[in-house]
């Protein structure tokens, strides 16, 4: 690397330069004169040359050769362990040990300990695929704000894309776990009368290709724990599941699906306003069912998947 410090004086190349300005015979004085430095740092590059030749000529490391205060192997692997085995804060490490806080915030951050999370393993992926269309349907709702005039993601630029005050489109999504067979639309709100509704019209969708649900999987959103939610559910012997809380991974497959949602549609596109963008759903859902392959269901599109998938089951 060369003249990696802003206030050096010399490079490499003025290094060697010096050592061969000296090999021609100049005197000591006379190079350091040329060069803007002292006497000292000429006899300092010429012995490094001699006792390592060009090599000698580098940069070194900048740490220090000696730090006479810096923690032992042992106290370091002492406050790790200590971190591990007993998942003490820095705070409490260091004054089990007598040390500054900000010493054992250092080393743990170093090793990859800074947070607590860090010592829990991540969750293994549990990946499941239900065989039978309409044994598991997904539900979710986004937000997406409304506009009248294209938005940032659109343009690129967030000059004059400003919404201040538009308000928000609900979506709501439901998805067949089997198929990928996916039903959405866009609503004003997501209250359990909005909700409610919208199931029983995603319902009926899936009865009149064949499906018939038999689970319903989504979030603990209020909408869905209501009671009018619920008897829905009851009056057609479908049981309600919710994912567990704050891990939304666990209905994976309607996160996912709102992510191709809004990729492909929603900011796919450059529309003149919030209700064009909705009046381009029906096309692309439609393009989404019947004609993209979806590599999860062995890049069948969902309407092969389906009709495969109720043949094989009748």
């Amino acid at each position: 690397m060369n003249n990696p410090h802003q206030g050096a004086r010399l490079t490499v190349h003025s290094r060697e330069l010096i050592v061969a300005r000296r090999a021609e015979g100049r005197p000591v004085a006379q190079i350091a004169a040329e060069f803007g430095v002292s006497e000292r740092t000429v006899y300092k590059w010429l012995r490094r040359f001699r006792e390592g030749g060009k090599a000698g000529l580098g940069d070194g490391a900048s740490a220090p050769a000696r730090s006479p205060r810096r923690l032992g192997e042992g106290q370091i692997a002492l406050i790790l362990d200590l971190r591990r085995r007993f998942r003490m804060t820095s705070a409490t490490i260091a004054h089990r040990l007598g040390l500054a806080r900000a010493t054992v915030a250092r080393w743990l951050a170093r090793h990859g300990l800074g947070r607590l999370k860090a010592l829990d393993p991540p969750p293994p992926a549990h990946r499941y695929q239900r065989e039978r269309p309409g044994e598991m349907i997904h539900i979710d709702i986004k937000k997406l704000g409304r506009s009248d005039r294209p938005g940032h993601r659109a343009t690129g630029t967030r000059t004059g894309c400003r919404n201040r005050g538009a308000g928000w489109d609900f979506v709501h999504v439901a998805v067949d776990d089997a198929t990928r067979q996916a039903y959405v639309e866009v609503l004003p709100d997501e209250t359990k009368e909005t909700a409610t509704a919208f199931l029983t019209r995603a319902l009926a969708w899936f009865a009149a290709r064949g499906i018939r649900v038999e689970r319903v999987m989504t979030d603990n959103g209020s909408c869905y724990r209501s009671r009018l939610f619920g008897q829905v559910l009851t009056a057609r012997a479908i049981r309600h599941i919710r994912t567990r809380p704050y891990t939304p991974r666990t209905n994976g497959k309607a996160e996912r699906f709102i992510q191709t949602l809004q990729r492909e549609w929603a900011y796919g596109a450059t529309y003149a306003s919030s209700n064009a963008r909705n009046r381009d759903l029906p096309r692309w859902l439609d393009w989404f069912n019947a004609r993209r392959p979806h590599s999860a269901i062995k890049d069948q599109t969902p309407a092969q998947a389906l009709n495969n998938l109720l043949r094989s089951h009748t």
